[in-house]
């Protein structure tokens, strides 16, 4: 993708064969969860898009017309909408003390779900409640189920329950995730090592104002671009750009250009990012767009609505053919004399079944 270009440029430029593969550039973040900005307007673009189009059509055959007068919400009024919910991450995480490891992890599983679905389909609420309770378990910070909802108001056990296998669906069930606020502690730690970067030139005020500038980057679109290091980097150059400098140079390899000025370009961006879009979006504009979410929501996913429970009743019947299906071919086994689990593989078929299974583990 264009953004492992930018991904890249962390990274001092050494000769391919002396040096490891960086342990990030194994990770599931990295190699499914990156994008250009380009990128990402598409997708949400087309997902929107699509989801428009089976909206419509539904509203259409519940009653024919029924669909000219809605105002359904496009790209970036989505976004907008899963923003505050993403500001509402931090409130609850304060509120059961959770650590900063299960805010991160929450928000960027809250992001990742909605470059898969819509709010359109399922509303930021719920998902953020699931994300954030996912985020407890992922991060082995558990919390009771009972213990979690009856400390957030008019919430339930289903609501929660409901929408974990779609939200860890959605995430691929890839719940690891590396975070800018870890990198941002190992440069910090790197710093202390310098021999000329002495205790008055980096106060711990330095570090205190860095890692707000990680917190801001949360409410951005920074982690599905940068690489944690870069956005780390990045929050250290708001607060101290002489601190940043230095330990980028560190960093190089030679000392013909210094690594700090490669960089400049990409940390630019995301101080730009960082500064221009790290903030809670506007309520107002927020309310106006959830006034008419409810008028443009997919009826499919109202419980009580004709196209709920004709979906229900099919799902229902698909279900009931499966289980039918199965009982039947079970009791044609039975009556034929067969074995109901199946046959007993010979040797061949048993070779070539090991042989397969060898295959997937190369």
């Amino acid at each position: 993708m264009a953004a492992g270009n930018a991904a890249k440029a962390a990274e001092p430029q050494t000769n391919s064969s002396t040096v490891k593969r960086p342990l990030y550039e194994g990770s599931t973040q990295y190699n499914s969860w990156r994008y250009s900005p380009e990128q990402l307007e598409q997708v949400r673009t087309s997902l929107n898009a699509a989801a428009v189009a089976v909206i419509r059509n539904t509203f259409e055959a519940d009653e024919p017309g029924s669909s000219e007068d809605v105002l359904f919400l496009n790209a970036s009024e989505e976004q907008l909408l899963v923003k505050l919910y993403i500001t509402k991450i931090p409130q609850l995480c304060g509120h059961f003390r959770f650590p900063e490891e299960v805010e991160a992890t929450a928000i960027s599983y809250l992001k990742r779900f909605y470059l898969k679905n819509t709010v359109m389909d399922w509303h930021p609420k719920n998902v953020m409640l699931t994300a954030l309770f996912l985020a407890t378990k992922t991060t082995n910070n558990p919390i009771s189920l009972e213990s979690y909802t009856s400390n957030i108001p008019k919430t339930s056990n289903s609501d929660v329950l409901d929408l974990e296998f779609l939200v860890s669906q959605s995430l691929n069930f890839e719940f690891a995730v590396w975070h800018a606020h870890r990198a941002l502690w190992g440069i910090w730690l790197d710093l202390q090592s310098l021999p000329d970067i002495s205790e008055d030139l980096r106060p711990q005020d330095v570090y205190d104002i860095a890692i707000k500038h990680v917190r801001a980057s949360r409410f951005t679109d920074a982690e599905l671009i940068y690489t944690p290091s870069q956005i780390a980097l990045a929050s250290l150059a708001l607060a101290s750009p002489l601190l940043a400098e230095r330990w980028a140079d560190s960093k190089a390899v030679t000392s013909a250009q210094p690594f700090s000025a490669t960089l400049d370009p990409t940390l630019g961006s995301i101080k730009y990012i960082i500064t221009q879009m790290g903030h809670p979006p506007d309520v107002e504009a927020v309310r106006e767009v959830d006034r008419r979410l409810k008028l443009c929501k997919n009826p499919e996913k109202v419980p009580g609505s004709k196209a709920y429970l004709a979906r229900q009743a099919t799902e229902q019947r698909r279900a009931e053919e499966k289980r039918n299906k199965k009982a039947e071919d079970v009791r044609r086994a039975v009556t034929q004399g067969g074995n109901p689990f199946g046959s007993e593989l010979n040797e061949d078929e048993k070779a070539k079944q090991l042989a397969e299974l060898d295959d997937d583990d190369d």
